[in-house]
């Protein structure tokens, strides 16, 4: 299928405009829209979803058997290969509860990545190269491709585990509560923007977003790796500094650069030049502006990371640990091993480098 072609034959692409273009245009154009929904209000958007969702019963029992499915296979591999991986390489006691976590996370997004790229990069779809071909020949009701309708099948099912999992499997840290917010919002945008055949945009977010998390999840789990068996491991420290890096970069230019100007601007200008009563305009740009919101919000914590690790020249003070006996580990690992030295004022010393580390310690993100 090609998404170059509108009814009236090919239309030429536009160039991707810059942060004060989509700011001007998007609140002109949603101003314009709100004005002219006289008859806007629950009746109405009661009488839009009977109209415009389709989504079967069949595809319900999927969502959820596949949720199910996901939180089966995520104890199997935990079960026989995570922890006794984690085992294996004497990984210390918090890095062992954790890396469990964030091997199932880069194992799966990695694969869900790798398909999204292959749909926007090795098939007719051009929606990334031309955004505003994501609402070209949109009817209600019509058909999903097969090979998208099994990527939001995955998504979507992943993300109903991950309500699940963030509250009862994962390692709970300060920002987890948003984290359930993100999923409930992805969940929402991934089975609203199916129902409403909104799926070719929805593709352009998931490849958008998920390519940080293989990172983030690469990043940890050589952080957890690089103190193995009580020792320092070069390797997995440089690998780990390598992921922040490359994490901080794609994060911004993924998340704020193409994020906004690509997605957010074919939803809230180039929908209702292709399609000029959309249904469901603004309660899909809200669900998206949020989600813009909340990668700002993850963006400081990145900040706050950088400036941290330009600081003290490595990443050994961005932890995830939030208990004392945490910190403790924490500042017995930037501590070069002197056994003979145990006099009072290297035990003042050792106590003093110990809380500057606990004070230095900044809690990690993902998505």
């Amino acid at each position: 299928m090609s998404s170059h072609t509108g009814d009236n034959g090919p239309v030429e692409v536009e160039p991707m405009p810059g942060y004060l273009d989509l700011i001007t245009r998007a609140t002109t154009v949603m101003l314009g829209a709100w004005r002219d929904c006289t008859s806007c209000g629950l009746e109405l958007s009661k009488r839009t979803l009977l109209d415009n969702a389709y989504i079967t019963w069949t595809e319900i029992a999927l969502f959820f058997f596949c949720a199910f499915l996901w939180t089966q296979v995520r104890r199997g591999l935990t079960d026989s290969l995570f922890q006794p991986l984690g085992q294996w390489c004497r990984l210390l006691p918090k890095d062992a509860a954790k890396m469990p976590e964030s091997a199932w996370k880069l194992v799966f997004y990695t694969m869900s990545w790798s398909y999204s790229t292959y749909l926007l990069f090795f098939t007719s779809y051009s929606f990334f190269h031309d955004p505003p071909s994501v609402f070209y020949n949109w009817k209600s009701g019509m058909s999903v491709p097969a090979d998208i309708a099994i990527a939001y099948l995955i998504q979507g099912s992943f993300y109903g585990h991950s309500i699940y999992a963030t509250v009862y499997m994962d390692a709970w840290r300060k920002d987890s509560a948003v984290m359930v917010v993100h999923h409930i919002i992805t969940l929402a945008l991934i089975i609203f923007s199916y129902a409403f055949r909104y799926h070719n945009v929805g593709i352009l977010v998931l490849f958008l977003h998920d390519i940080n998390d293989i990172q983030l999840e690469f990043t940890k789990l050589n952080i957890y790796l690089k103190s193995r068996g009580g020792g320092y491991h070069l390797l997995n420290d440089v690998l780990s500094n390598m992921g922040s890096v490359s994490f901080s970069i794609t994060w911004f230019w993924f998340r704020l650069y193409w994020f906004p100007l690509k997605v957010l601007y074919a939803t809230c200008v180039s929908s209702l030049q292709s399609v000029p009563n959309i249904p469901f305009y603004f309660f899909f740009n809200a669900l998206l502006l949020a989600l813009l919101l909340m990668n700002i919000y993850w963006f400081l914590f990145i900040v706050v990371f950088v400036v941290k690790v330009l600081k003290v020249k490595e990443v050994n003070d961005v932890r995830e640990y939030e208990d004392e006996d945490g910190d403790k580990a924490a500042a017995s690992l930037l501590k070069e091993p002197k056994a003979e030295n145990n006099d009072d004022d290297a035990g003042h010393h050792n106590a003093a480098e110990g809380k500057h580390v606990q004070n230095g310690i900044t809690k990690e993100k993902h998505l």
